[in-house]
């Protein structure tokens, strides 16, 4: 009886954890580029479910979206009113998320560093920093990685 208990928790557990609503948002990108779809690969493996839009037209969404252009790099996702530019790993957005920084309306991993998510080159990897930044362009260090 006990072990009948246990098989019945264990799949009631599974269950739940399983449905767990994915983070929902959209990524805008290039139809042209190759790691925009990895970041997004990347994305999906941590939870989120993005619509994905190819567009050519990238420059005009990240000037409504607020992004200055020292902070751009390819893809740009908008997920839950704020922003998300290039290659942000998964855990720095849900933190963001979580927190909803004061006056902070998104953050970016500026270029295309090699070893953020998206663009893994075997065991090369460059550091790099997140920014949290504003409507005005201001930015702050959300989170470093010194690979």
């Amino acid at each position: 009886m006990k072990f009948s208990r246990l098989v019945a928790l264990s799949l009631l557990t599974f269950s739940s954890f399983s449905m767990a609503k994915a983070i929902q948002g959209t990524n805008y990108q290039s139809p042209y580029c190759g790691c925009c779809g990895a970041w997004v690969e990347h994305m999906e493996e941590n939870g989120f479910d993005l619509d994905v839009v190819k567009t050519a037209e990238m420059t005009p969404i990240k000037i409504k979206l607020g992004l200055q252009p020292e902070l751009a790099s390819c893809h740009t996702a908008q997920i839950d009113g704020y922003t998300f530019e290039g290659h942000v790993p998964a855990e720095d957005i849900k933190r963001f998320l979580a927190e909803k920084p004061q006056r902070m309306i998104g953050l970016t991993v500026p270029g295309m560093p090699i070893g953020s998510p998206g663009m893994e080159q075997g065991d090369t990897k460059q550091a790099f920093e997140v920014l949290a930044f504003d409507k005005n362009g201001r930015t702050m260090v959300w989170s470093r990685y010194n690979q």
